[in-house]
């Protein structure tokens, strides 16, 4: 059976973790968002609160939050400070999400030369989160403290909505969750409600084709491993 249209643009959406800095128009940001919006949500509720981030507030927030993370690696204690609003990966690891993670990270490390061990290579390429990969647009997704674990869920097919528009339009995304820990520098910045918390944020922009780290194509499980047809 073919591929639609639809299908080859999931299939070609990646984490992008090196952009060019040419910038998508407000008029297409809005567009993208407009039909992310169509996502379902329980009884229509709409969960999402976007904030669009360009310019000197990207570059203040990425600072800001770079210094912290900087200071947490001389100063491991410092982590304390600074908590995910929620769970977003297992307390523990356990098989076989742990060798799937592993397995993701060292093919990542390996693209890169980087060898195990090698911390300050690893701090510098995670770093990279904190500037959006160098992406000119970064986004923060929140969502109100009192809303339910479905509204989470909601907001997953909210998320992947924006990532596949933008990936139709010739835009490349980086979906990031390590911004989570860091709401409390980046709330007051772009205007996070006292209500609200970070959901994640997400790079936009074009892809840097010339770029090897945007090879790195993750594999999946096959069907037969997580599907049970139920007769």
């Amino acid at each position: 059976m073919e591929n639609s249209i639809v299908d080859e643009a999931i299939l070609a959406r990646m984490s992008t973790r090196a952009f060019t800095q040419e910038k998508p128009s407000h008029e297409l940001i809005e567009q993208i968002l407009r039909v992310a919006s169509r996502a379902p949500s329980g009884t229509n509720m709409q969960p999402w609160k976007v904030y669009v981030l360009e310019g000197q507030v990207r570059d203040d927030v990425c600072d800001k939050v770079c210094a912290v993370y900087e200071a947490i690696s001389l100063n491991p204690a410092l982590s304390s400070e600074y908590q995910e609003p929620y769970n977003y990966y297992p307390e523990k690891w356990f098989s076989p999400y742990i060798d799937r993670r592993r397995e993701n990270g060292w093919s990542l490390y390996g693209l890169l030369g980087i060898e195990r061990g090698d911390k300050d290579k690893m701090f510098l390429q995670h770093q990279k989160n904190f500037k959006f990969f160098g992406a000119p647009v970064g986004l923060f997704f929140a969502i109100d403290k009192n809303l339910g674990l479905g509204s989470i869920l909601d907001y997953g097919m909210f998320l992947q909505n924006i990532m596949i528009s933008a990936q139709s339009h010739g835009l490349a995304t980086c979906p990031q969750a390590a911004w989570n820990k860091f709401g409390k520098i980046i709330n007051p910045l772009i205007g996070v409600g006292e209500n609200e918390m970070l959901v994640c944020g997400m790079a936009l922009g074009y892809a840097d084709k010339t770029s090897n780290i945007n090879s790195f194509y993750t594999p999946r499980v096959s069907v037969q491993e997580f599907v049970n047809w139920v007769k």
